[in-house]
């Protein structure tokens, strides 16, 4: 059955219904399919442009880095994403976080595996939750994601030096000039990473102001590389 609200169910029997039927239709379209999204509704997923800045992913005419980083260069090395963030995209990121979708977490962390250029690095680190948003969710989204994700690449995962330490308001709710202000300070690595290459999971990356304070955080922990695999990446305009 697909996440998409059906108008004549009510969200209870919408829960109900969706739950039984899970391991057997599309997430997206309701067809019956043993997989999550069926191939057809895979191939509609919404794609990023081939030429965009290696830093950041934002487009570009050529693929050379964007005139934002090359005026203020963030603290990460470079950005990976599977998709860019719009419909239906979208719709799976908040089933999953928002409607605990667990089932997607494989998922997501397959189609990061295969994202082209994603660099090999020694550890991966899922982007952290604090304590009180991770006791109201029950689960840390990237940090689900970054367990299969570690498999896949045979990588160990780091589930604990990186720490959120300070509640910090949504940053989707602040304006983009607003959001770097807003992380400064929040994270804290509690290990040295001297010499290490990282590869910080999570599953959007909007304005990347949360992954650059983590990524500044990192590099003052001896990270000589900070790498960002998201699955969504949202775009300019």
């Amino acid at each position: 059955m697909s996440i998409l609200p059906h108008p004549f169910l009510s969200r209870r029997r919408f829960a109900r219904l969706s739950d039984r039927y899970l391991p057997n239709s599309c997430l997206l379209c309701g067809a019956d399919d043993e997989s999550l999204i069926c191939q057809a509704c895979c191939h509609d997923l919404p794609a990023l442009p081939e030429q965009r800045c290696p830093r950041c992913a934002q487009p570009t005419t050529h693929g050379e880095r964007c005139g934002a980083c090359l005026q203020r260069p963030p603290h990460f090395t470079s950005c990976h994403a599977a998709f860019r963030y719009d419909f239906p995209i979208d719709r799976l990121i908040q089933a999953f976080k928002y409607g605990q979708r667990l089932a997607l977490a494989p998922w997501f962390a397959t189609r990061l595996a295969e994202i082209d250029g994603l660099p090999t690095v020694d550890r991966i680190l899922p982007m952290p939750l604090h304590s009180s948003r991770l006791c109201e969710r029950g689960f840390n989204q990237a940090g689900e994601m970054a367990t299969y994700l570690g498999k896949r690449l045979q990588c160990p995962v780091d589930r604990n030096s990186l720490r959120r330490c300070l509640p910090t308001a949504h940053q989707a709710d602040l304006p983009l000039d607003a959001r770097a202000a807003n992380v400064r300070g929040a994270f804290a690595c509690a290990a040295s990473l001297d010499g290490l290459r990282v590869l910080l999971v999570d599953d959007v990356l909007t304005s990347g102001a949360t992954a650059d304070e983590c990524a500044r955080v990192l590099r003052l922990h001896g990270a000589i590389e900070v790498h960002i695999g998201i699955v969504a990446r949202a775009l300019k305009g």
